[in-house]
């Protein structure tokens, strides 16, 4: 270990000319992204609420009086039968998010001496200076409003609100506003979209110290100022925005800049400093930029920030929603992917972390936005299926749950096993505190009752079939894209019946048991993987970047080396023939997540690598969908603490698993304050030598410990610390 500890921000000595490369805050409601030149320094301000109008058709589709016919002709052979099953609409892309506005600040052009950029993550502070003023920035958790301060001796500075980003509809009706008041001025900007009665309104309330404030609408110039601070927020409405009302609404605030940022870091260093790690990496590389420690892709340092960087992105984006595809910020109008939240593989890998890392924030985020879309997953159930229950859409934008992001090739309608991995995190978050949420129990009951509708329909050996059924996003190689017993709605199936069934004992529960008993098993194909349809005579299209069918290992229990050994070597086979197909972040991650798992160190370490390597990182530790930093995307940001956890602690709520794949080039560190979901705090250190855990429990549990040297029972009392010291691993 080094006498120095890991560095919990990052910095650059040139400016951020693109937007991607700008560094970021937020408090998961609205979100900054701060970027420019010492002349021009623009703060683009996003919010989870704003996506734009498109004109989709947002019903579900109204399919179930045909479902009996489809069903019939799948199992009795048609491999194309599901390619007709919709109702005829296109594609429709779910409203794709959108940034609000930029706040610019401009400054006469000039000489910038010792100029240097910074974010510090225990506080959220992004942070610009050279030689005569300072920036600064945060997005408050206390306060919800946007917060900037601009000092220095005599300062001159033109500040407005503007819309003109790249991709802003042409059609945009745009007005703004600009008052004077007594602490400066107030600013507005409202950005009314083509052919809708929804706008999106920001204000801005600055409030200079100094000097003179003059009205150049739509913005201000100031001259000779101490500082200037601005408060700003966004919203989207319907009609017209209360400018006044809100403007009032700030001046509420107004106080001291230290003060707001007082109340802030209170909420949010508290989280974010729960858990941290310590790779031992050199002193002189900790000291680096970002952007030089990513032209250093296996040095521990870099793995430290990513790691660092990673837990602090995915709490500023995790509030009133979860990470989108972007996380909480995006600089373009045209953001990829429409900048959704996809269900089917990308939200659950970028919030893996959440329990393990200690921060229910981003799982409170992952339910709220579940429980208010839990009555659309109904619709869905009765519409496509003819069932109560719940069935969860593979896309949303955080407004409509209902399943209309569908097609022939992506048939996301037939995708069954949604609900049961969307509410998984829900579980691991009641496991790990010990508690079990109403809203999570009443949602598994639920997804029990859906699946006690549809699972009607048997094989010839009695077993239940699911039919239709959907590996997202593949196909089998001989068969259409909606067909039988996909591996993952069989894992699915399983344990939402079973879960539902902890949570609710009595006679639905022994109802739900049995029907997850009367499910088949997976199936290993001739290859000796473990097969993504367990039906037989469908073949495995293995180059493909998701790994759904083995929901089992990674997240699931079902399949480990310990409990199914001959499962976790078909699982491990499947690994191995898996392609990367287009080189996706997620999908190297993911191959990770299930790798640490199954105990392979040296998997784990090539998947990092591939994207260690593959310059996925923009300069604000942000990533890219693919390499050389293409289509800016959170998943690679947001799941590797994840995979960095799974490959030094897992649990279960009966198990402990320490060490189990952690990769030759990481020789001795520190993980500290990771929770499991036994209800324990604990840290773990580790040489060449051996390692040492002290496990501090919450409650009085017996567990089973898993080490490289075997198995042995721990019994842990809560509020007594146990401490174990472990041969070389």
């Amino acid at each position: 270990m080094t006498d120095s500890a890991p560095v919990h921000g990052t910095w650059e000595p040139h400016p951020a000319a693109r937007w991607e490369d700008g560094f970021l805050s937020g408090n998961g409601h609205h979100g900054a992204l701060v970027f420019g030149d010492p002349d021009h320094e623009r703060v683009i301000v996003t919010h989870h609420t704003l996506v734009r109008p498109n004109g989709r058709d947002s019903r579900p589709p109204q399919l179930a009086a045909g479902l009996p016919a489809l069903q019939d002709r799948l199992l009795a052979g048609d491999t194309t039968a599901a390619e007709s099953f919709t109702d005829g609409r296109p594609l429709q892309w779910v409203q794709p998010f959108h940034p609000a506005f930029q706040v610019r600040l401009r400054r006469p052009p000039g000489d910038c001496p010792d100029y240097r950029r910074d974010v510090d993550f225990a506080t959220g502070v992004v942070r610009a200076a050279c030689t005569g003023w300072t920036s600064r920035v945060f997005v408050s958790r206390a306060d919800d409003v946007i917060v900037q301060q601009a000092s220095g001796p005599g300062l001159t500075l033109d500040i407005d609100l503007d819309h003109r980003l790249p991709g802003a509809p042409a059609g945009l009706g745009v007005g703004h506003g600009a008052v004077r008041t007594p602490e400066g001025a107030l600013l507005s900007l409202r950005a009314r979209y083509p052919d809708s009665d929804l706008a999106c309104t920001g204000v801005t309330l600055l409030a200079v110290t100094g000097g003179t404030t003059t009205l150049v609408p739509p913005g201000v110039h100031i001259e000779r100022a101490r500082s200037v601070l601005l408060l700003t927020r966004v919203r989207r409405h319907t009609g017209e925005l209360d400018v006044v009302e809100e403007g009032r609404a700030l001046r509420d605030l107004l106080t001291e800049y230290d003060e707001l940022l007082d109340r802030h870091a209170a909420l949010h260093r508290t989280a974010y400093e729960r858990v941290t790690l310590d790779l031992g990496a050199d002193p002189a590389e900790r000291a680096l930029p970002g952007s030089e420690l990513l032209k250093r892709p296996r040095g521990a340092a870099l793995l430290e920030r990513l790691f660092a960087a990673g837990r602090y992105h995915l709490l500023s984006a995790s509030g009133l929603c979860p990470p989108r595809l972007t996380g909480l910020w995006t600089g373009d109008w045209n953001t990829a992917w429409s900048g959704a939240f996809t269900n089917d593989a990308n939200l659950n890998l970028q919030t893996a972390s959440a329990a393990a890392a200690a921060l229910p924030e981003v799982t409170q985020a992952h339910a709220s936005l579940i429980h208010r879309q839990l009555p659309d997953w109904r619709d869905n159930a009765r519409a496509v299926f003819g069932t109560r229950g719940a069935v969860a859409p593979a896309h949303t934008d955080g407004e409509s749950g209902h399943s209309y992001h569908f097609s022939r090739e992506y048939p996301l309608h037939l995708w069954t096993a949604g609900a049961d991995w969307l509410l998984k995190p829900l579980v691991d978050h009641d496991e790990t505190t010990g508690t079990r949420d109403p809203r999570t129990a009443a949602a598994l009951a639920q997804v029990a009752m859906f699946y006690e509708d549809f699972l009607t329909r048997t094989d010839e050996d009695g077993r239940l079939v699911v039919v239709p059924s959907y590996s997202p996003e593949n196909r089998p190689a001989n068969a259409g894209w909606g067909t039988l017993n996909a591996a993952m709605d069989l894992s699915a199936a399983r344990h939402a019946l079973l879960t539902a069934a902890a949570y609710h004992p009595g006679p639905d529960a022994d109802r739900w048991r049995a029907l997850a008993d009367r499910l088949p098993p997976h199936r290993i194909n001739a290859d000796g993987a473990l097969a993504e349809w367990a039906w037989p005579g469908l073949e495995d299209s293995y180059d493909h970047r998701h790994l759904s069918h083995l929901y089992g290992v990674w997240p699931l229990d079902e399949i480990t080396p310990y409990d199914t050994p001959d499962l976790a070597a078909a699982a491990h086979r499947a690994l191995e023939l898996r392609g990367a197909e287009n080189d996706s972040a997620h999908g190297h991650l993911h191959h990770a997540l299930i790798a640490a798992r199954l105990r392979d160190g040296d998997r784990v370490a090539h998947a990092l690598g591939q994207v260690l390597d593959g310059d996925f990182f923009h300069a604000s530790l942000m990533s890219a969908h693919y390499p050389k930093r293409d289509v800016y995307n959170a998943d690679a940001a947001h799941t590797l603490p994840a995979v960095l956890i799974e490959m030094l602690v897992q649990s279960t709520p009966d198990r402990l698993v320490l060490l189990p794949a952690l990769p030759t080039a990481y020789p001795h560190g520190a993980l500290r304050g990771v929770r499991t979901r036994f209800g324990a705090e604990l840290d773990l250190t580790w040489t060449r030598d051996g390692a040492t855990a002290v496990i501090r429990p919450g409650r009085t549990h017996r567990v089973e410990l898993r080490t490289s040297s075997g198995a042995e029972s721990l019994h842990l009392v809560a509020g007594e610390d146990h401490v174990l010291t472990l041969r070389a691993w």
